[in-house]
């Protein structure tokens, strides 16, 4: 069976959506194959958009922002990932960019977190959701939650869904990209094994069954994979998708995949992904296939979380030597980075007056899952009347961790006993999981273009979001990977 369009986009997260409504708009006949049911790590997330510049929500807020100010933040995240050109064009586009997506239909409100967390609560949609009032400067929040209970990643891909349906362009799910059809060195289309029929709805069905184990649990995920994979080898049939205009790959990262992380990112080991069955590489196998460059796929973020409680960010974080490995008002990905350079083992020293705040917080607004964290913290934690007792019973150097209180003293005053360690080493936990992401991916240029070793271009290829190198591949704050799929999505989308 064929088809032909003027575009094909593999996978329909928040970047394919985003090249597909803007590839509709400049008039492209567009066709998606999504192997699953579409969403991916996007429906996963908290649904935290990155934008800045003078936003409607910050200025709802009384908050003043500038797309230099943004800029000069960002410049220490994006590091040698993105250029100059890309990151100016990124935040002078911010306003914007988020002016887009509301009028796609995701919503978002200016409502204003006043502590620093890791996610705002329900009552909050604006935040710190980097590390930016430790960077210098002129800090603002720039976290813009999509509007709605829990975790806004479904809300936000659901609307970007709909929007792409109302388009007109053609969403094949249960359909799966083999292979790019490559004639006289351009890639010219996609060779796809499609489900129809009853198989579809037994894989959709086989597919959620397995979402939740996979993030949670993955062993037990990777076994309810098992029948979903045999159905699509038992009952697939082939499709070939013409593209006359270009292929755009959106099909994720590779959290999902041991073997990739094992290679690329041993440091991430005790982490839990933050992936779906579909970010499994397919994206970076089918670009390398066709001449394409990987580039950072050792970049992989760990998050190590340690508020709410915003108490916790009082302590010292200290390696097994007993000295401090970061600012600890940092985001979580830059204190798990610390943290695996640490060896992945990690303690925060509290006193007593800190963890009688942190019970009080921990009272207050905070989502379930953040409720539960901090109270496993408290109830794990090492206690000792002193500091050498407290070193010794976590095993911790008690030498080095009572010279790093000294040191430390002025802007960390931990002076009431008992003292406490909390153990925040990267490590399986079910209560304190470390999430894992991938932000490695093809080397692209400022058209989306995906590049050969030698900097060419591949003729007719494309790549955005988790599958290509983007702004958030040097490090990782709240909201730049989704603010990333928009930005890159729509810049593919354009195929300049």
């Amino acid at each position: 069976m064929q088809m032909s369009a003027d575009v094909v986009i593999v996978g329909l997260g928040a970047a394919g959506a985003c090249a597909a409504l803007e590839a509709a708009a400049n008039r492209r006949s567009v066709i998606i194959v999504e192997r699953f049911t579409g969403g991916g790590a996007t429906a996963l997330s908290g649904g935290v958009v990155y934008a800045g510049g003078g936003t409607a929500q910050q200025r709802a807020a009384g908050v003043t922002d500038t797309a230099a100010d943004m800029r000069e933040y960002l410049r220490t995240e994006v590091g040698d990932a993105a250029s100059d050109e890309t990151l100016r064009e990124f935040c002078d586009g911010s306003v914007a960019m988020l002016a887009w997506l509301e009028g796609h239909g995701v919503p978002f409100e200016g409502s204003l977190c006043p502590d620093k967390t890791s996610y705002p609560s329900n009552r909050h949609y604006l935040y710190y959701s980097g590390s930016e009032r430790s960077a210098g400067g002129h800090p603002a929040p720039r976290g813009h939650r999509a509007k709605g209970r829990g975790t806004s990643g479904r809300l936000l891909y659901g609307k970007l869904a709909a929007a792409v349906r109302r388009s007109g362009v053609t969403v094949l799910t249960h359909t799966t990209a083999v292979r790019l059809v490559i004639a006289d060195g351009r890639v010219t289309g996609v060779e796809c094994a499609t489900l129809r029929g009853a198989p579809r709805l037994a894989h959709a069905l086989l597919y959620q069954l397995s979402r939740k184990p996979l993030l949670y649990a993955p062993k037990l995920g990777r076994l309810a994979l098992r029948p979903l994979l045999y159905t699509e080898r038992r009952f697939s049939s082939p499709l070939t998708i013409r593209a006359s205009r270009g292929v755009i790959l959106a099909a994720g990262g590779f959290g999902g995949d041991r073997a990739l992380l094992r290679a690329h990112a041993p440091g991430s080991r005790g982490g839990l992904p933050l992936a779906t069955a579909g970010d499994d590489g397919a994206g970076l196998r089918l670009g390398a296939s066709a001449g394409g460059a990987e580039r950072f796929l050792d970049r992989v973020s760990v998050w190590r979380f340690l508020s709410p409680p915003a108490a916790f960010t009082r302590g010292i974080l200290v390696g097994p030597d007993g000295k401090r490995l970061c600012d600890e008002t940092r985001y979580g990905a830059a204190l798990g980075d610390a943290v695996v350079r640490a060896g992945g083992r990690a303690w925060l020293l509290v006193d007593a007056f800190v963890v009688a705040a942190a019970r009080r917080e921990l009272r207050g607004p905070a989502l379930w899952f953040q409720r539960l964290q901090g109270w496993y913290l408290l109830a794990t934690r090492v206690t000792a009347p002193t500091v050498a007792g407290v070193a010794s019973r976590a095993g911790v150097d008690p030498d080095g961790l009572a010279a790093t209180l000294a040191e430390f003293a002025a802007d960390k005053p931990l002076r009431t006993p008992p003292y406490s360690l909390i153990d925040c080493s990267i490590r399986p936990r079910l209560f304190y999981p470390a999430p894992v992401l991938t932000l490695g991916g093809l080397a692209t240029d400022t058209h989306a273009r995906v590049l050969r070793s030698d900097g060419t271009p591949v003729p007719g290829l494309y790549a955005a979001g988790r599958t290509a190198v983007g702004l958030c591949s040097h490090s990782y704050v709240s909201g730049l990977s989704l603010a990333d799929c928009v930005f890159s999505g729509r810049r593919a989308g354009r195929l300049e």
